[in-house]
């Protein structure tokens, strides 16, 4: 067993797992946004897009078992039900999202064919891959991940080498804020959750040797993976900064990176980056395809039948969320992403701190806690109401979308302090 090799391909398939339609189109529009303030939004956008990603990857290492595992203590019950959740969620927006990035970046331009034939053809591609699982990691590591990393880099440098000296204003009253509420939209801290999945069952399947040998290389292909993400969004971010003067004002996100792709590689640009595009996007849908499959496998006493079903389901699923376009799949998904991000945060922080400060009281009172309030948010975006903005307004960090942190973190603290009390007493 090649250490450093394994390790390398290992965080590639990691990275590309990770890096997807959301991850290449939203860093240079929140750039363009944020102008001289760029470093801030970059700060808020690792926080939620490559930190606690990345925590959710360690977590994975110490469990070393499914996405089941990370809500147990809770209860089976609420385990299973936020599985479901979660991969309901991945295989109906970000997975599709994929297709429908790639049609409308690396298909359209170039070709006058139907977002239907496109999903079509993309989800067949997605849909083989799944059924090889075996070769999933070797694929994505090996031969895809470097072809992505090289187009991007290329794109990153000679934007920001290239820019003009002046720079607009920032968009944003809020960018640290701003940053994390976008980082949301790229699905991470959710897919860390799918792909570690992934990650586990495809070291299981290929690599032999101890779980101390497969906790380290899971650890250190997750911080590989993680530095990579870092670099590409910052440098993403600062290429849209750097050149907002080079757009107009109502530019879309997909707009800005065609065009940032064009002004830096030329003539050859917009076929570069429909390869980067259609190669990005195609991994992230492979791995949520997998992990949905592999999941369901589980669930159903090892049954290959239960991966095949499941597959063919996603990729149904992704032909028919496919033919809507991006901007309409940001806009549900953000719902979506109130209601599940903050118990998912949560999940992946109470499982990578040491045991004794998480047992099952703390992770139940502190999900309860969390899930209670984050409703707010959810529901000011399905129906708001005068009524729910003064509930919003009263509830500490409520009005940037975050009122769940700080109880979160009190619940903490207090269990923490009653259970050290109850056992020095019992002492």
């Amino acid at each position: 067993m090649n250490k450093t090799k394994d390790i390398l391909v290992t965080g590639f398939a990691l990275f590309s797992m990770f890096f997807g339609a959301g991850n290449l189109i939203l860093p240079p529009y929140l750039g363009f946004n944020a102008g001289p303030d760029w470093l801030l939004v970059t700060l808020g956008f690792v926080i939620t897009a490559v930190a606690i990603p990345i925590f959710g990857i360690i977590a994975h290492a110490k469990l070393q078992g499914t996405m089941y595992d990370f809500g147990k203590k809770v209860s089976p019950l609420f385990s299973s039900i936020f599985c479901l959740l979660v991969y309901g969620i991945c295989i109906v927006l970000p997975s599709p999202r994929t297709a429908s990035v790639t049609h409308e970046m690396a298909i359209a331009p170039f070709f006058n064919s139907s977002s239907l034939l496109t999903s079509t053809i993309y989800f067949v591609l997605v849909f083989i891959f799944a059924m090889n699982r075996s070769k999933v990691l070797d694929l994505l590591g090996k031969y895809l991940t470097p072809i992505i990393i090289v187009i991007l880099l290329a794109i990153i440098g000679i934007a920001i080498f290239s820019s003009p000296d002046a720079i607009q204003p920032s968009q944003f009253n809020t960018p640290l804020v701003d940053g994390i509420m976008e980082g949301y939209q790229t699905f991470d801290a959710v897919a860390a959750l799918v792909v570690g999945a992934v990650l586990i069952i495809s070291i299981n399947l290929n690599y032999p040797g101890s779980s101390t040998e497969k906790k380290q290389l899971i650890f250190k292909s997750g911080l590989l993976a993680g530095f990579g993400l870092f670099i590409i969004y910052t440098g993403l971010i600062l290429a849209g900064s750097l050149n907002n003067t080079e757009f107009p004002f109502d530019v879309s996100r997909s707009e800005l990176l065609l065009g940032l792709g064009n002004k830096t590689l030329g003539s050859a640009g917009a076929g570069l980056l429909s390869i980067l595009i259609g190669l990005a996007c195609f991994t992230t849908a492979v791995g949520i395809v997998t992990g949905t499959a592999d999941y369901f496998k589980g669930v159903f006493k090892n049954s290959q039948t239960a991966y095949t079903i499941t597959a063919i389901i996603g990729s149904l699923l992704g032909v028919v969320m496919g033919q809507f376009d991006v901007a309409f799949i940001i806009d549900i998904a953000i719902p979506a992403l109130m209601f599940i991000y903050p118990i998912t945060i949560i999940l992946i922080l109470l499982n990578i701190i040491p045991e004794k400060y998480a047992s099952a009281l703390v992770f139940r009172g502190v999900v309860i806690v969390s899930f209670i309030f984050s409703i707010p948010d959810f529901v000011k975006i399905l129906m708001p109401s005068d009524t729910i903005n003064a509930i919003i307004e009263v509830i500490p960090l409520g009005k940037f979308n975050l009122g769940w942190v700080l109880p979160s973190i009190l619940m903490f603290v207090l269990l923490n302090m009653y259970k050290k009390f109850n056992s020095s007493n019992a002492s």
